[in-house]
């Protein structure tokens, strides 16, 4: 479970760790924000439509992609055989699985209504088929044309095919209702009682379900794309230049595809999976452009501008879970104060961030906080040099 130092793997993509530091610092946030009142960009959006924190599950998708290439290049070379590699994707990606059940359950694991859908149940599927695909077949055109059959095959999927008990989206019953759709019905027909937005909620679906999957292994193949280019051996300035073009392409057709498939998370359409991957493509871009072609945070000088973002992005998994376990873990230890029940976090929330006047600096006020909390155990394992893989 421990991997190697980072200084002991000098070519290592420094600015892949920066990215994913980046979106799991955000993640984080985003998932702890205090409660009412964030900026809009510090909160999913409703329904359709994209904001900032929109990108973030999708980014981490993509960084998956990348890794899974210079995993399984890196151990090719070393004569593993696709058999082993193969037997070993299965393997984390049952323990990605258990470990996102574990996590939605925690702390009373209420079996009845137990989640089995959830984050890092997505990871784990999206990594396991991508990997598998790429250990068989490393030919760049074979995942071109996937991506185009998943995306394309999603949106048939979900404008023609009869919602049954409502009828055919965009004539029968509004395209992308919120519960008649073919997503979400599949979902209530295979995990009732057990999705994420289920009683006493109003609504019956889950944003992590089940055919919902499909758009986003496109996402992890457009992250297994940039991943090829990356190990193309180009010079810097090449590789920074075709990730931004790639951006621009992504953007412009997924931009352009949402007039008729609108940006939608919760559904992962087909259109939001390429608008998302290409602001991950760009802040990719960006990223290697600063540390590998600038050689930003590379001199002690400049070292604090990656310090942060590579604590988070070298333990990443461990950094999710400990950020989605904490409040749940501090919650079992309440306590009584000046007549009211509090735990360490309500409290430290009611006696300093209520006080901040305005509704959205009081939430980002409160991420920040909620985020540094996360960070220094993260810190604590960087420093011994321990990195956790799954």
């Amino acid at each position: 479970m421990t991997g190697p130092a980072l200084a002991s793997r000098p070519t290592r993509l420094l600015s892949l760790d920066v990215l994913r530091g980046l979106t799991i610092a955000f993640m984080i946030m985003v998932n702890n924000t205090g409660g009412e009142g964030a900026w809009t960009e510090m909160r999913h959006a409703d329904w359709n439509g994209f904001t900032a924190t929109d990108l973030v599950f999708p980014t981490f998708l993509f960084v998956v992609g990348i890794t899974t290439v210079l995993s399984i290049q890196a151990r090719l070379k070393r004569g593993d055989p696709r058999a082993k590699l193969a037997g070993h994707a299965l393997l984390r990606a049952a323990i990605l699985f258990l470990l996102g059940i574990l996590v939605n359950g925690f702390p009373h694991y209420r079996l009845e209504h137990l989640r089995i859908y959830g984050v890092l149940q997505r990871i784990a599927v999206c990594y396991l088929i991508v990997s598998l695909l790429y250990i068989w077949d490393r030919r760049v055109w074979t995942k071109v044309a996937l991506l185009f059959v998943v995306l394309a095959g999603y949106w048939i999927l979900v404008r023609w095919v009869p919602v049954p008990g409502a009828g055919v989206p965009g004539r029968d019953v509004p395209f992308l209702d919120k519960d008649q759709n073919v997503v979400a019905w599949l979902d209530r027909q295979l995990m009732p009682g057990h999705l994420y937005e289920d009683p006493p909620a109003h609504d019956l679906r889950d944003p992590e379900g089940l055919l919902s999957d499909i758009p986003a292994i496109g996402t992890t193949l457009i992250g297994l794309l940039a991943g090829l280019w990356l190990c193309s051996g180009r010079e810097i300035k090449t590789m920074a230049a075709g990730l931004a073009s790639g951006a621009a392409a992504c953007l412009a057709a997924g931009y352009f595809w949402s007039f008729w498939f609108p940006l939608n998370k919760k559904m992962w359409t087909s259109s939001y999976a390429l608008v998302a991957a290409g602001w991950s493509l760009l802040l990719l871009a960006l990223a290697y452009w600063a540390v590998e072609q600038r050689r930003w945070g590379r001199s002690s000088r400049s070292k604090w501008l990656l310090w942060p973002w590579l604590v988070f992005g070298s333990n990443a998994i461990v950094a999710y879970i400990i950020g989605d376990l904490l409040e749940g873990a501090i919650g079992l230890l309440p306590f009584t104060a000046n007549g009211h029940r509090y735990d360490a976090f309500s409290y430290i929330y009611d006696h300093i961030f209520a006080h901040i006047g305005n509704p959205g600096s009081r939430a980002l006020a409160y991420s920040l906080f909620y985020a540094t909390i996360c960070f220094l155990p993260v810190w604590a394992l960087y420093r011994r040099k321990i990195f956790v893989k799954v």
